[in-house]
């Protein structure tokens, strides 16, 4: 019987189909509004990066950020230097979402991907330092506005990735990877409605959130009646 050594040494690899792999990044983050009513609390909306494909096929379509799996990198390595390249971002938490494989789901080869999913804090990134054929786009009713029809199966990853982040939000503390680090519960309040796509009454929601605040004594500064200031309590 031959070792396993030699047998590697004789192993035809095209003797299976080897599809392309590839990663592509969902990045989800709250806007907020620009509010000239200082008695209002500013709107916010939840947006997702996308960047403009300058090759075929999708050629000038909108897509989300992604790139093919080189043979010397994981999945989370290629990930992370998508973003770096693509959107000139780094430091993203980023989670494995699902794959997809659509059998034509790529019109130039059968091509694998593995969906990553992450939340940033816009304020937290510099749209001067974001990669010019990237762009935040607004979602509403689970449909990216302002793009039309999205290369790739890159809808039904996106509202994958939603029905996702709307899972998690009702049994983790995934929300507050969306807020600054001082908050208002208002704010918190704004951001779950958003997601979730429904209104809480402010005595249940507070209720609701009241184990994952913590109360910072401060206030928020400017404003018709500047509210209390909270924080993420970790457990």
């Amino acid at each position: 019987m031959i070792t396993e050594k030699q047998f590697l040494e004789d192993y035809d690899v095209t003797i299976y189909d080897r599809p392309g792999v590839a990663v592509d990044n969902l990045l989800f983050a709250i806007d907020e509004m620009q509010n000239d009513n200082i008695r209002k609390l500013a709107g916010k909306r939840l947006q997702v990066l996308l960047v403009k494909r300058v090759e075929h096929p999708f050629l000038n379509a909108w897509s989300l950020p992604g790139t093919f799996l080189r043979m010397d990198e994981t999945l989370e390595q290629a990930s992370i230097r998508c973003l770096k390249i693509k959107g000139n971002l780094d430091d993203i938490h980023l989670e494995q979402l699902y794959s997809f494989a659509g059998v034509k789901r790529d019109p130039r080869a059968r091509i694998i991907s593995i969906a990553y999913m992450g939340l940033i804090n816009k304020n937290q990134c510099d749209p001067k330092n974001i990669n010019p054929n990237a762009q935040w786009f607004t979602i509403k009713d689970d449909r990216v506005q302002g793009a039309a029809a999205l290369a790739f199966d890159h809808q039904e990853i996106i509202e994958y990735g939603l029905q996702r982040l709307r899972n998690k939000l009702e049994y983790s503390d995934i929300a507050f990877s969306l807020l600054p680090k001082q908050f208002t519960l208002a704010e918190l309040q704004q951001v779950y409605e958003l997601i979730l796509n429904k209104k809480f009454s402010k005595t249940n929601f507070q209720r609701k959130v009241k184990d994952k605040v913590e109360c910072l004594n401060e206030y928020q500064k400017g404003g018709f009646r500047p509210a209390l200031l909270y924080g993420y309590r970790k457990v």
